[in-house]
């Protein structure tokens, strides 16, 4: 429909149900348009005030729709918002979703598709305007939000509303950190949003921090899981840098809310990339979790339950954090957004916690039996964690480095046993332990215990490959004493060239185990053998 007929109508007042058809036209046949024609932009300016106009004043609720349907369509293009984003039209909007006033239910069932609409339209206007997110603090926009989520408690057909309240909060808390100070500090926005994740996942409760497993429980409905994934994207920014707890109150805040994200991990959405979507916004608010509340991750498993179990606990949101970890190795992209989080959560879980750290264990490094290929080769989550120790994209193949070393408590020979010096030799480099040794944390006494075939075949294991080799012959063995000198000689020659020419830089190993050019290496050497001779 021809844009200047929409402006036409809308400002020519014909009546409700004129602007009303008009609008409804246009739509339908606008409903998926994001790219508008600049040439039409003082038209669309002007058709989002005189649609203002309209709202403003006491019409019907369809022609309301109507008109709050044609201005979120609109609020799509940045350049349309400027006679939009004003304190009297902001609060037009905020009156028509039912944020201006604390006292007014939601009774009239009527009413919500204009609550969902003026909501719809808030979220894109903020989104896109910088100003609009100024006047949002300055309208106290996040606590009219937080209240109707209270309203929201125990009513029917409000799960839209409820949806996109939550997610007009994580644009707030994303967009402005002022906001974000206070949803945290004044509005106590982590429990409010906190109680509608539980809501919105139906959580019954057997014990303080045990949620009731019912196997039979049909999957979330979409509604559902889409309320349940606003609430964990607004939680993850209200609770960045909380890793320190430092009350009682918070303590049991965060361990309530871990309860429910172990909950959120076994429940299932209606399709597997929605579940795989729920499950993946609950790790990243776990990662914001201070590490010593994830002991509600596991609890004590009863003879009833047919979970997995290890060591009398139940393992069972562990193993969805595995097998989630193994699905997006196997994406092969985008390891730094989808990966990063789950590994890093697995290894601050295997450091802390023991029951943890011995289950993973046992599922990603058992005990070594055939060694005939490469750590690298292979279709095991060991063999895919190898191979990211050499990844291209540095954090990437930290993580996983870290985590496997982790596994071995953060003891070098237990860590090149799986993995090979070779691949292991950039984490080594930078802690500092290419000599050998382990890492700062402490971690129980119980000991590995290889097989039988490791042993065997241990003696003829190349270290630096980290498989089986057969022994190879000595090139040296049929040279002359002269032969051998030459191509020492010749060697040594290159290696100097390529020195000389800055190609290569010759390095060795400190006695702390970190790296150095051979030069200064040496010559600490040296010195710590001085003062070791002067000391006796």
């Amino acid at each position: 429909m021809e844009l200047g007929a929409v402006l036409e109508a809308v400002e020519g007042r014909g009546g409700a149900e004129v602007v009303e058809r008009v609008l409804a036209r246009y739509n339908e046949e606008n409903r998926t348009i994001f790219r508008f024609d600049p040439a039409d932009e003082d038209k669309r300016k002007k058709l989002c005030e005189g649609i203002l106009n309209i709202l403003e004043e006491d019409t019907k609720t369809s022609c309301q729709v109507a008109c709050l349907e044609a201005l979120r369509i609109l609020s799509r293009d940045k350049k349309v918002l400027v006679p939009v984003t004003t304190k009297r039209n902001m609060q037009i909007l905020m009156r028509l979703a039912k944020l201006d006033t604390v006292e007014d239910p939601l009774e009239r069932v009527s009413e919500f598709p204009v609550i969902v609409e003026a909501l719809k339209c808030l979220c894109n206007i903020i989104f896109n305007s910088a100003i609009a997110q100024k006047l949002s603090l300055e309208l106290n926009l996040a606590a009219m939000l937080c209240n109707l989520l209270e309203k929201c408690k125990d009513q029917q057909f409000v799960d839209d509303i409820k949806c996109f309240d939550l997610r007009l909060l994580f644009l707030l808390s994303l967009l402005h950190t002022d906001i974000r100070s206070q949803l945290r500090q004044e509005l106590q926005g982590v429990q409010v949003l906190t109680q509608a994740l539980e809501s919105s996942l139906s959580v019954r409760w057997t014990e303080e921090y045990k949620a009731a497993e019912d196997r039979d429980r049909p999957p979330l409905s979409l509604q559902e899981t889409d309320c349940a994934i606003e609430a964990l994207k607004a939680l993850f920014n209200v609770t960045l840098d909380s890793w320190n707890v430092h009350s009682e109150n918070e303590s049991h805040q965060f361990r309530y809310m871990a309860a429910i994200l172990r909950h959120c991990l076994l429940t299932a959405g209606p399709t597997e990339d929605k579940t795989e979507e729920l499950h993946s916004n609950a790790i990243n608010l776990l990662s914001n979790v201070p590490v010593s509340c994830l002991d509600v991750l596991i609890s004590p498993s009863s003879q009833e339950e047919s979970d997995i179990k290890y060591n009398g606990m139940n393992m069972g949101a562990i193993q969805i954090l595995l097998d989630f970890m193994e699905k997006r190795i196997d994406k092969g992209s985008s390891y730094r957004e989808g990966l990063t989080p789950v590994l890093s959560l697995l290894t601050e879980c295997c450091r802390t916690h023991r029951n943890i750290r011995k289950f993973i264990k046992a599922q990603v490094l058992p005990p070594l039996r055939d060694v005939s290929n490469r750590p690298e080769v292979g279709t095991t989550v060991r063999n895919k964690l190898v191979r990211l120790m050499t990844h291209v994209d540095l954090g990437v193949k930290q993580i996983a480095a870290e985590f496997l070393f982790v596994l071995c408590k953060e003891r070098v020979d237990s860590l090149l046993k799986y993995t090979g010096y070779g691949n292991a030799a950039g984490l080594l480099a930078a802690r500092g332990l290419l000599a050998g040794g382990r890492g700062d944390h402490w971690y129980s006494d119980d000991e590995d215990t290889d097989t039988e075939e490791y042993k065997s075949a241990k003696p003829n294991i190349n270290l630096i490959t980290g498989h089986l080799e057969e022994p190879m012959p000595n090139p040296m063995d049929e040279m002359t004493e002269e032969q051998k000198e030459y191509e020492a000689m010749k060697l040594v020659n290159m290696f100097d060239k390529l020195s000389r020419d800055e190609l290569i830089k010759p390095m060795g190993v400190r006695p702390d185990g970190t790296m150095a050019p051979l030069e200064e290496a040496v010559s600490q050497y040296h010195t710590n053998k001085q003062d070791s001779s002067d000391s006796d």
